[in-house]
């Protein structure tokens, strides 16, 4: 029976390590350069991360209100969106929406908290967040580990760092959020940027943070990849 148990754990460990997940990232805003910074990251967490990666970027021209291939997302197992204020055609606008009503998990950055003109109740509901727009683009953020959360997960190998990226205003955060990381810039209350949220039984995680800077810096990145590893609920299927 040993015998039998042992081989039956095998086969399932093979099947599951024979799944690799289907991660799509969504480029689209032009004020951080993430079709540029986005795809970079997303090319090298695939040489490490046995996945299938997927980058989708809105056109050059910023008039075009349009992001090709979004039907890829009814596939995908992950979603890492960076988008700012655009108004898709309400086709493209239901690929979200529908990726999200189907209990999938999200990885949103920096300006995707204000993705979409025709869908503002993406922040509120989807993220659990309450963007405001955000202090002094001069002012330089410093970033801080919540002690009380240390030990999360999405924490690990994650250290304070200052940001060049203005500081996000977002409280109060809706019901059921669980922010991990603080900012603070001189003379302003300091701000959640970084949190978790579950939306129609997903795992969702927002982070404030994306500048251009923030790509450059270890703890940052290592953020995102524990982010999308805990949205994967990675560790969960380990033997």
């Amino acid at each position: 029976m040993r015998v039998v148990a042992f081989i039956f754990a095998l086969l399932a460990l093979q099947s599951w390590a024979a799944e690799k997940p289907k991660i799509v990232f969504v480029a689209g805003e032009y004020e951080y350069l993430s079709r540029e910074t986005l795809p970079k990251f997303a090319e090298e967490l695939g040489k490490t991360k046995d996945a299938e990666i997927v980058i989708l970027s809105r056109p050059e021209d910023p008039k075009q209100q349009t992001i090709p291939a979004l039907e890829t997302l009814k596939e995908s197992d992950l979603l890492v969106l960076f988008v700012r204020r655009m108004t898709l055609p309400e086709h493209e606008v239901k690929f979200f929406q529908d990726y999200a009503a189907s209990g999938k998990p999200l990885v949103a950055l920096r300006t995707s908290s204000h993705a979409f003109e025709n869908w503002k109740e993406f922040d509120k509901d989807v993220l659990g967040g309450n963007y405001q727009g955000h202090h002094g683009a001069k002012l330089k953020t410093t970033v801080s580990v919540i002690p009380a959360v240390k030990d999360h997960p999405l924490l690990r190998g994650v250290s304070g760092f200052v940001s060049e990226g203005s500081l996000y205003r977002n409280s109060p955060l809706q019901p059921g959020t669980k922010p991990l990381l603080m900012g603070e810039v001189e003379g302003k209350p300091p701000e959640p940027i970084a949190w978790t949220h579950e939306y129609k039984g997903a795992r969702v995680f927002y982070t404030s943070l994306g500048h251009p800077s923030d790509f450059k810096e270890e703890a940052f990145r290592r953020l995102v990849t524990n982010a999308i590893g805990w949205a994967l609920k990675e560790q969960e299927k380990l033997p």
